[in-house]
């Protein structure tokens, strides 16, 4: 069956070359040149890893002869690969070494419209201890431009989606820059279901499990060794949020952690803390409260009490931007869709479904 060369891409910015041929009746058939320079093994991962989500995730049939990839599929969809391919070209440029969630942040970017992914995904945060720390989504990216452009930011998401992770690495690298003299890392002691209060120890024993998380994320960013004389010189200072009131807190990064468990007053002391040459990043999952009966959570509040402040961001964070398990991001799914039912299914009739968590509780008294 004869066919007919068609233009179909611009010539991709990495270098590589991409056209398309059509057969009457057939799908298109785009092929795709990888710049010279590249391993094909890096760039379609071992035992061809990464080939094999990009066919699953396009629906097409990719076929690899040399340095060539040949794509065929609906015309749109080979579009996206050879843009995909591109993509992750230019990331091997950069020094990436690619992984399934680059490919899949990459085709959810692209299939946005948004930026590139590989200018998303080349923007260093923090390098410390022989790794890299990077945003991985396009609304990590605007989280992380978000907290150098305002003074106040709040960064609202379900777990894993990196807001307390992304801001304590931007919390050390402005240390580190000198853009400010110390770090205040705080969290609101709300037992999550659990009473703790009658645990041995003396009161930071007693605390210490609420801020374990603070300084697990620290050791991943600072010297270990260094800690301690950091804390004992006051350069870094990790307390519950109670410890807050009455201070002023100039030249300072302060993070206010689990921010879901302030109560409005409690979120309001917290942010006229601000002092001079200061910067606050409020993190939180107000699907996740843990408040007693009867109290609402500031950091629902906050964004109706805030709205056309200037220099007050909020910046959202969903399950598309989860970057742990693959698993998390459908956990946090259907979750949603259960709450948004009202937890009262078919499964919930039959009693195959557990009593509601406190905090889901909580949420719907917040709601109300």
């Amino acid at each position: 069956m004869p066919e007919s060369a068609t233009p179909q891409a611009a010539t991709p910015s990495s270098g590589g070359t991409a056209r398309a041929v059509t057969a009457a009746g057939a799908p298109t058939v785009t092929r795709f040149v990888v710049p010279g320079p590249h391993s094909m093994v890096s760039l379609l991962g071992h035992q061809d890893e990464l080939l094999r989500v990009i066919e699953q995730a396009l629906h097409s049939d990719i076929h690899v002869r040399g340095n060539e990839i040949t794509i065929t599929g609906e015309p749109a969809e080979n579009d996206l690969a050879v843009r995909l391919f591109t993509e992750l070209s230019a990331l091997l440029d950069a020094g990436t070494v690619l992984s399934t969630q680059h490919v899949e942040h990459s085709l959810a970017m692209l299939r946005g419209g948004a930026e590139r992914p590989a200018e998303v995904l080349t923007l260093n945060i923090l390098s410390s201890r022989g790794r890299t720390i990077r945003p991985k989504t396009l609304n990590q990216k605007r989280y992380v431009d978000a907290i150098d452009a305002h003074t106040i930011v709040f960064g609202i998401g379900p777990a894993g989606t990196g807001k307390t992770y992304l801001a304590m690495a931007k919390a050390v690298q402005y240390l580190q820059a000198k853009k400010v003299n110390r770090i205040i890392l705080t969290r609101p002691a709300v037992e999550a279901g659990e009473r703790l209060g009658f645990l041995p120890g003396t009161l930071y024993d007693k605390i210490d499990p609420y801020l374990r998380p603070l300084y697990d994320a620290l050791h991943d960013m600072v010297d270990p060794d260094s800690i301690p004389r950091l804390i004992q010189s006051g350069t870094i200072e990790v307390a519950p949020l109670a410890y807050m009131r009455g201070r002023t807190l100039n030249d300072a990064f302060i993070i206010l952690d689990e921010a879901q468990n302030t109560s409005p007053e409690q979120m309001k002391m917290f942010l006229t803390r601000l002092g001079f040459g200061a910067k606050i990043v409020v993190t939180g999952d107000i699907t996740q409260v843990d408040l007693p009966s009867g109290t609402r959570s500031g950091l629902r509040v906050v964004r109706e009490i805030l709205d056309g402040i200037d220099d007050v961001h909020f910046a959202n964070l969903t399950s598309t931007d989860v970057v742990r398990h693959r698993l998390v991001s459908e956990i946090v799914d259907a979750y949603s869709r259960w709450d948004a039912a009202g937890g009262d299914g078919p499964a919930a009739a039959a009693g195959a479904v557990a009593p509601r968590p406190a905090a889901a509780r909580a949420a719907r008294r917040d709601r109300r």
